[in-house]
Parts: structure tokens; C-alpha cells; sequence
């Protein structure tokens, strides 16, 4: 079997490089067919239940178009105001903010044109959130809203807690009081429930040499799925007797089956299962195929064993951390020297694989995060086989930058 694999990750190299031999370096590319089969499994996880993309994790206006348009794909979630509102304008009639805005300008954008505020809902969980929208109103139209739940797990009586911090709302309770006080103001729905289980859809429970710690991760998420599950399903009947819910969204790439499975949730939101970065490797549950890759020239030899590629110190946000960086993917063999790690403008390269490379080859990396990569390049080269056969814009080569 590794001798398959390896096998393998020798045929895809030699494909990237000669789709892309006509191309300087440094590029990024998209392997289609890795990314349709990642989708595909993304839609055999979630069981029947439509999957709402991530886009900051694609963050390529083409490659959203091509995941929506497969069966069991179904609305985007977006990260800022600016773009939700950009991607309507583009065509895209589901866009869930799912994240709160401070953005006056396109609050007022939103609240005056119907088209608009009929294809976004916005995610709040404070009243003060409505105060700000109301302030930079340039219309009566209605806002849909959705509200967040906290899906933290906390332990021994919240001394001790998992997840991330996100919504201040955490109790059935405090939901219901939230959504009678939102139904009540004049100018605002709700209309959904979003439900992000970070601790358990982005914390891999397979981590290489580390049982104890694996095991650790798993006992945690097998209570927080249970301790979840239970508050969630609750909120939603709380929330019903309130509002016409159209959507009770939970869920990520790592949790696609469990939250799926929840009779409550009517949608589970996925990204970076399409281009399936580093951080997604250390499931039990599921295993994709790399689909989007970067690659760095060889501009040095220092010596025998030692390669140095152009740049590549791109790290991912989050906590600092060697998971952050980059990782040297084909040739297989290489890894970065601990004195240096991922360089700004150079990165030496160690290994047996280094004395076969030479000047102008190509090192392909793959990025900690998914849709973050697309923040260093303007273009996505599509692959096909050994064919470049499309070009596309991210949203930095079409000029959007919403962050």
C-alpha cells in the first residue's frame, strides 16, 4: 500500500509539472478531479441534507459556481458584509452572512434594495448589532436575520471550556428571549439558526504519534457532539414557537456525519473538505485528496541534501504553530530546515529528494488552511489530468478584498 502511494504522489507531481511546464513559478493550481471527488464524498457524509459552502474556504468565484452547481450543494456562507453582497450581485441568490458586521456603507446598500435583502441573511446574536443596522438604514427593507448559537462544551460546572468563542447566546432560553425581541422590531426576520461546532469539525482526532492526545480528542468531541445535540435540538423547538425557521445550519468538513445525523439540523455548511488543506488530515472519518497546491521554484543548491525554493512562508491564521505553515508536498522527502522553517523571500529545503531537483523545478506545497491560499495568488490554474484547461480569477485577481 505505501509503495501505491508513493506511486501515486510520483504520477500527480509529474502531471503538475507538465500541466503547468508553460507557466512561471510561483502558481497555484486546482486538481478538478480531486476537488469533484471531495465534493462527492462531502455529499455521501451528509446523508440526503444539502451542504452549504463555505466560501471562505474556496474564495474562487468560479470554483463556487462549479460546487453549487452539483446535486447536493445548495447556498454559500460568507465571511463579510461586502461580500455577501458582492456575490449577490454575481447571481447567488442564498448567501448567509456568518459572521457580524460593522459595515454601515453596506448595511445601507442591503436595507434599500430588495433584490439584495432577499437573497442575504445576516447573522447577529446582540441587540446592538440591530442598533447598528438601523443607524445606517437608507431603506425599509427587511432584513432576514440568523441567529448564532454557542456550541462551546463546558466542563465541570464552566471552569472548564471547549470551542470557540463566538455567540453570547447559549440556552434555549436566551435564544427564545432574543428571536420575541428581534420579531418585535420593525425591519427585521429570523428566518435561521447557524451552529458551528468548531472543536469538533476542525480538530482532527488522528494525530500523528500521538495516541494519548488522539484519544483525548475523541472522548471531548464524543461529549460535545452528545452535550450538543441535545441543547440544539432543543433551541430549535424554542425558537419555532417564535419564528418560521427556514434553516437550522451546524456543522464543518469534520463533522459532516454527526451533525448531519441531528433530526434538528436541516443543513450542514463545508469548504474545506473541497480543497482538503494540511489541517484535514488527521481524520478518523474521512480522507480526501489534495486538490489545491502552490508552487515554488528552485533558485539554490547549498549542498548536498539542501534545496532553497523562491518565498512560500505563507502561514494560516490561528495559533502560532509548526501546523501553521505550509507543507513541502511533491517531491515526497523534503522538509523545511528548523532554523529557518517557511522563508519570506527564501526556504531551504532538506532531504534525499533535494539532489534530484535543479534549478527552475518545482516544489509543490500544500497550505495549512483551505481559501487562505487564495489570498497569496491573483489566479487558479484548473487542472485537468496534464492539462491546464482553465484559468480563473480568485477574489484577489478580481479585486476583492474583504478582509
Amino acid at each position: 500500500m505505501v509503495h501505491l502511494l508513493a506511486a501515486g504522489a510520483a504520477s500527480d507531481r509529474a502531471r503538475y509539472d507538465r500541466a503547468t511546464a508553460h507557466l512561471d513559478t510561483p502558481l497555484a493550481i486546482v486538481d478538478l478531479a480531486a476537488f469533484d471527488a471531495n465534493a462527492a464524498d462531502l455529499v455521501r457524509r451528509a446523508g440526503g441534507k444539502p451542504i452549504r459552502v463555505a466560501s471562505k474556504s474556496v474564495r474562487c468565484r468560479a470554483l463556487l459556481e462549479r460546487v453549487l452547481a452539483m446535486e447536493g450543494f445548495a447556498g454559500i456562507m460568507s465571511f463579510t458584509l461586502a461580500e455577501s453582497l458582492w456575490l449577490a450581485r454575481s447571481g447567488f441568490e442564498d448567501v448567509l452572512l456568518a459572521y457580524p458586521s460593522a459595515d454601515r456603507a453596506n448595511f445601507a446598500l442591503l436595507t434599500s434594495d430588495p433584490e439584495l435583502a432577499a437573497a442575504v441573511t445576516v447573522v447577529v446574536d446582540d441587540p446592538a448589532q440591530l442598533d447598528l443596522v438601523d443607524a445606517a438604514r437608507a431603506g425599509g427593507e427587511e432584513v432576514r436575520v440568523c441567529l448564532e448559537l454557542d456550541t462551546s462544551l463546558h466542563l465541570l460546572g464552566g471552569r472548564i471550556r471547549v470551542g470557540a468563542r463566538r455567540s453570547p447566546l447559549r440556552t434555549p432560553q436566551a435564544l427564545g428571549a432574543f428571536a420575541e425581541l428581534v420579531q418585535r422590531r420593525p425591519g427585521f426576520r429570523v428566518v435561521g439558526l447557524m451552529a458551528y461546532e468548531g472543536h469538533v469539525a476542525g480538530v482532527g482526532d488522528r494525530i500523528p504519534g500521538r495516541p494519548i492526545r488522539s484519544g483525548a480528542v475523541r472522548l471531548m468531541q464524543a461529549k460535545a457532539r452528545t452535550e450538543l445535540a441535545e441543547r440544539r435540538a432543543a433551541t430549535v423547538r424554542r425558537l419555532r414557537q417564535v419564528a418560521e425557521l427556514e434553516f437550522v445550519n451546524g456543522g464543518g468538513t469534520g463533522s459532516v456525519e454527526s451533525t448531519a445525523a441531528e433530526r434538528a439540523v436541516t443543513e450542514v455548511a463545508a469548504g474545506s473538505g473541497l480543497y482538503l488543506p494540511r489541517l484535514f488530515d488527521n481524520y478518523r472519518s474521512f480522507q480526501g485528496r489534495p486538490a489545491a497546491l502552490f508552487a515554488q521554484p528552485v533558485v539554490r543548491r547549498p549542498g548536498v541534501g539542501v534545496v532553497t525554493v523562491l518565498g512560500g512562508g505563507y502561514p494560516a491564521s490561528g495559533a502560532a504553530g509548526p501546523d501553521r505553515s505550509p507543507v513541502p508536498y511533491l517531491p515526497e522527502g523534503l522538509a523545511y530546515d528548523p532554523q529557518e522553517g517557511a522563508g519570506e523571500v527564501q526556504t531551504p529545503l532538506l532531504g534525499p529528494a533535494a539532489d534530484d531537483l535543479l534549478i527552475g523545478d518545482r516544489v509543490w506545497f500544500r497550505h495549512a488552511k483551505a481559501g487562505e491560499l487564495c489570498e497569496r495568488f491573483d489566479r487558479l490554474h484548473l487542472v485537468e489530468g496534464d492539462r491546464v484547461v482553465r484559468t480563473v480569477p480568485t477574489y484577489r485577481g478580481e479585486g476583492q478584498t474583504f478582509l
